[in-house]
């Protein structure tokens, strides 16, 4: 019976190694093949953010022989290939790759923007500075970039690296757009926007602020100074509802309103205001309304200070950001959902009296857009208000410009950037209305193209690998974790402190333990469940191992058992 066993065995061996090569040999169709494949999360981030990148640098710190410091300035390259705001984004983007984390399903998606905050801020105190892109030196050709918001700086970003003499032009006092003139201190400190810019600015970019295109300077002047002229003009035109009483004071956009706030300007709101909108403009307008009243001497809320918002949307559907929502309700805003703003009613003098209130049915916002009788829901009613803020939507100021060819509505453009117009590239908000990583995304995309163009060639077209899902994954392989919260301010003290920001992000230790909760989808971290589970010790450790690279595997050994990448938990092992 042993020699018969060991016939087998003898057998065995054989065919593993005529499969390995050799006239009519035959491979086994279930040997293991190392195919790495992008996360979702890169998939959903609208940047294009090497998200598992930056997270795996510092969880697999250990694992690669990284201290934390070097750990931690390398996830923040990674973040800065994609994205020179990385600060910035760790705050106020509504993460869209958390929506796509596979972990979800599991204990709850990775914190991928706060770690992103975490790096950042990290950076900023040790005063870390980008690169330029290796074997890319100074070039002779210059780039006017129009528009200093998060669009048009990461374009200046990405080209002076690759080393083109690049000149933003700001028709605002200072540089930002809606990160500075839209978005309030409490939710991004000035400080951390200002410091992000510095950098940028440092690559050697030129920065012309109040120099509006159109009016200080032709924009046909820029086409013939400059090799390529990239449009970033944002929306910073707010869209009026269109109702009787609206025109007149004591009614402002939000958009304008914000601006005023943000430049330090006078406002005065009165104790009882109405918000019409459910976007992040309209919580914003809300929540900075509030700071101001309660930050005036004539009014606090115990005296009447009284904020509404009305939106069209039901709560599930409201655009804005949910945890913005949340806080806004906790500062005891109310939200009149279904309601639409019909009339603004004013006195004798012209002032501002009331809005007039129409509910519709929820989920009917569509049918009262066309103007269907049937969403009406009851008898419209008044809403006493002093000042109102309409926050509908927004749109580009392109008119200004007076530049022939690009229209006077919103511009378009291909996936590059391109507008047709010769030499003339676009993108962020005056292509239409989205969050700022879209608007960086889009800017190194146009970026890329325009060094492509002024080197004589064309940008390379990239078909994407569809991403490693959970039906590749092993999620019980991993040990369960919860998710980090962040430290955010409680109501009163918030309103207390109106300046101050109100979300302090994780802890240090937090954020380490966030980062490590990452699966690394698609990409091999030595979990080692492949050497484990494989009896014929086909896989060999590297001696000096990268994220993607612990073993190596002797296929002319191999009996295609298919342990090897049933077991593996990332999805990184395949069969032929």
């Amino acid at each position: 019976m042993g020699l018969l066993k060991e016939k087998k065995r003898s057998k065995r061996l054989a065919a593993r190694l005529s499969g390995a090569g050799g006239s009519g040999s035959q491979i086994s169709p279930l040997r293991p093949r190392y195919l790495e494949q992008p996360p979702p999360c890169t998939g959903g981030c609208p940047s294009g953010n090497d998200v598992r990148g930056f997270l795996t640098a510092i969880g697999l710190r250990e694992k690669l022989g990284a201290g934390l410091d070097d750990a931690c300035e390398s996830a923040w390259r990674v973040c800065m290939e994609t994205n020179p705001f990385p600060s910035v984004m760790g705050r106020i983007c509504p993460h869209p790759c958390e929506d796509h984390c596979n972990r979800t399903e599991k204990d709850g998606a990775v914190g991928i923007s706060s770690v992103e905050r975490f790096i950042g801020d990290l950076a900023l105190e040790r005063g870390l500075a980008p690169a330029p892109i290796a074997g890319e030196g100074p070039k002779r050709e210059r780039v006017a970039v129009v528009g200093a918001g998060p669009s048009g700086m990461s374009c200046a970003y990405q080209l002076a690296r690759r080393g083109y003499r690049t000149t933003v032009f700001e028709a605002l006092p200072r540089p930002g757009g809606m990160l500075r003139y839209g978005i309030p201190s409490y939710r991004l400190p000035r400080e951390v926007l200002d410091a992000e810019i510095r950098r940028i600015v440092g690559l050697g970019v030129e920065l012309a602020c109040g120099t509006r295109i159109g009016r200080d300077l032709p924009f046909e002047d820029l086409r013939s100074g400059f090799d390529a002229v990239y449009v970033a003009i944002g929306a910073h035109q707010g869209k009026s509802l269109g109702i009787p009483g609206e025109d007149g004071p004591g009614v402002w956009t939000g958009t304008d309103f914000l601006n005023h706030v943000a430049s330090g300007k006078q406002v005065e709101v009165g104790g009882r205001l109405v918000v019409v909108g459910g976007g992040d403009t309209a919580i914003d307008a809300a929540r900075v309304s509030m700071r101001v009243m309660l930050d005036s001497a004539a009014v606090s809320r115990r005296l009447g200070a009284d904020v509404t918002i009305l939106c069209l949307e039901t709560r599930a559907e409201m655009p804005a950001i949910e945890r913005e929502v949340e806080e806004a309700l906790e500062e005891g805003i109310r939200i009149e959902h279904a309601s639409a703003a019909v009339e603004i009613l004013r006195d004798e003098r012209g002032v501002v009296r009331a809005v007039v209130v129409q509910r519709i049915r929820p989920g009917g916002m569509d049918d009262w857009l066309r103007g269907r009788r049937d969403s009406i829901v009851g008898e419209a009613y008044q809403l006493p208000a002093d000042t109102v803020i309409t926050a509908v939507s927004q749109q580009p100021r392109l008119a200004e410009l007076a530049a022939g060819g690009l229209g006077d509505g919103w511009l378009s453009a291909d996936a590059w950037g391109r507008t047709g117009v010769a030499g003339v590239w676009t993108g962020g908000d005056s292509t239409g209305l989205g969050i700022a990583t879209r608007s960086i995304g889009q800017a190194r995309r146009a970026a890329e193209c325009i060094h492509a163009a002024l080197r004589g060639g064309l940008p390379a077209e990239v078909d994407p690998d569809k991403p490693v899902l959970r039906d590749r994954m092993k999620l019980d392989w991993y040990e369960p974790r919860a998710r980090a919260s962040r430290r955010v301010m409680a109501p009163e003290e918030r309103l207390a402190r109106p300046e101050q920001e109100v979300d302090a992000g994780l802890t240090r230790d937090d954020a380490l333990a966030e980062a490590a909760r990452c699966m690394s989808c698609g990409k091999c971290f030595g979990c080692e469940a492949c050497w484990m589970y494989c009896q014929n010790n086909c896989f060999v450790k590297v001696q000096q191992p990268l994220h993607g690279s612990f073993y190596t595997v002797k296929l002319e050994v191999c009996d295609g058992c298919k342990k090897c990448w049933e077991e593996c938990p990332c999805g990184f092992i395949v069969g032929e």
